[in-house]
């Protein structure tokens, strides 16, 4: 009996969101997963044995070209030919190369280049010793023969790096370059391998009891590296330090005192409007003044070679930038050496390097947002959900949040003016919301 073809439409191949297996007839089939992604096979028979080839993901190949591949594949069937083993002949990858062409494509859906060279430091560093396998024999061992020599020491590493090996094997069966079971899969076949990492094993980040806050800021601003002055807008804004590095100037308006960080640069994917404390609208307006780079706080565009020679020339200009500053400005609120001329944000080491410098060991830079935690706890009136919104949390759940979609942003106002207040020394009872 002759198979229906041809079964189904454009609008619902783009309408279907169950997971499962949606036929076309013929063989071919749309693939839907339950996170949503859609990617399109072609099952048959050779005797006895059940084979099933890839034809790329939806909608990036649609539903005409997907009958097209299907239509060449069953001609190849029907004349004995191993359509398969044809397609490994004209284009066998290895899994380096499988995995330079899955980040070219995806590298849309990071937010940073931070993220894009985390991805690419954990496959082409930890993963070198299968870059060489072809795609289509890569094999449980082979994942394990990377993950088993750093899952114990470096648990949080070698998750996100068997992770990152499980997208590549899927893109690849998506693009049609291997078939089976996915070796690098947790849930029922490597969870049964491998001891299952224990939550927080990194621990928590370091962070300085807020009592000492007061002391710390005076001294950080007798530093003059653009890096303190990053540091102090971000404790007195408890942000995180990616959202500080990325800051641009468009971000910032001075009118209203606020800084709107859009949601793609936010962990939660939510835009968040920060209330600015007068010490903070300070440091913005010094660099504001000075500005050659989109970035609030831009790096610096110099070679190796000429680092050390920089290094000198740039104490003789920081003296003369201070020396041509208002003489009403106290030490430390003045920008020195600031800008650069080039348009990339300052190094993402560079607050934790001061930290160093500085003997300041026993804390980390995304430590303070712990600080600022603590000390609205501890010392303050202020309800949980100000607090927690300060810190681009999200609160309760889902149904709450669909309901309460005000962001307490005066209420933050005055919170982050009494926080300001703190860490000047300037508070030592406790704080009430007015």
């Amino acid at each position: 009996m002759v198979r229906a073809l041809n079964k189904l439409t454009d609008a619902a191949c783009r309408a279907a969101s169950s997971a499962g297996l949606l036929s076309d007839g013929g063989g071919l089939y749309l693939s839907v997963k339950v996170s949503g992604s859609k990617s399109w096979s072609f099952v048959w028979r050779d005797g006895s044995r059940r084979r099933e080839m890839g034809l790329g993901s939806y909608p990036a190949v649609r539903l005409s070209r997907a009958r097209g591949l299907a239509g060449e594949i069953r001609t190849a069937v029907a004349e004995g030919r191993d359509p398969i083993a044809e397609r490994k002949q004209e284009e066998e990858l290895t899994f380096g190369e499988c995995s330079t062409r899955f980040l070219s494509m995806m590298e849309g859906q990071w937010r940073n280049d931070k993220h894009r060279a985390q991805w690419r430091m954990t496959l082409e560093v930890y993963a070198a010793k299968i870059a060489n396998r072809k795609i289509s024999e890569v094999t449980t061992a082979d994942v394990l023969s990377v993950l088993t020599p750093i899952w114990g020491a470096k648990p949080e590493t070698a998750s996100r790096l068997r992770g990152r090996i499980e997208r590549v094997l899927d893109f690849a069966k998506a693009q049609g370059w291997r078939s089976g079971e996915n070796p690098a899969l947790w849930r029922g076949h490597l969870k049964n391998v491998l001891p299952a990492r224990q939550r927080l094993s990194r621990g928590h980040h370091a962070a300085m009891p807020y009592g000492e806050l007061p002391l710390f800021m005076k001294e950080l601003r007798t530093h003059e590296a653009l890096a303190a002055r990053a540091l102090e807008f971000l404790i007195l804004t408890a942000a995180r330090s990616g959202e500080v590095l990325g800051a641009k100037w468009e971000e910032i308006d001075f009118d209203a005192a606020l800084w709107i960080v859009p949601a793609y640069r936010m962990k939660a994917g939510r835009e968040h409007r920060v209330p600015l404390p007068a010490k903070a609208v300070r440091i913005l307006a010094d660099l504001h003044e000075v500005r050659s780079s989109s970035f609030v706080f831009p790096g610096q565009r110099i070679g190796r070679r000429r680092a050390d020679e920089k290094r000198g020339q740039g104490r003789a200009e920081t003296n003369r930038l201070v020396a041509r500053r208002s003489t009403s400005a106290r030490p430390g609120d003045s920008i020195i050496g600031a800008v650069s001329d080039c348009d990339r944000p300052l190094s993402s080491m560079s607050m934790e390097m001061l930290l160093r410098r500085m003997k300041k060991n026993h804390c980390t830079v995304h430590g303070f947002r712990s600080s600022f935690r603590d000390w609205v706890g501890d010392e303050t009136h202020f309800p949980r959900d100000v607090a927690e919104q300060a810190l681009a949390h999200a609160v309760g759940d889902a149904t709450e949040r669909a309901y309460r979609r005000a962001d307490a942003l005066e209420k933050r106002r005055q919170l982050m003016q009494e926080w300001e207040r703190w860490c000047e020394g300037e508070l030592k009872e406790v704080v009430e919301l007015n």
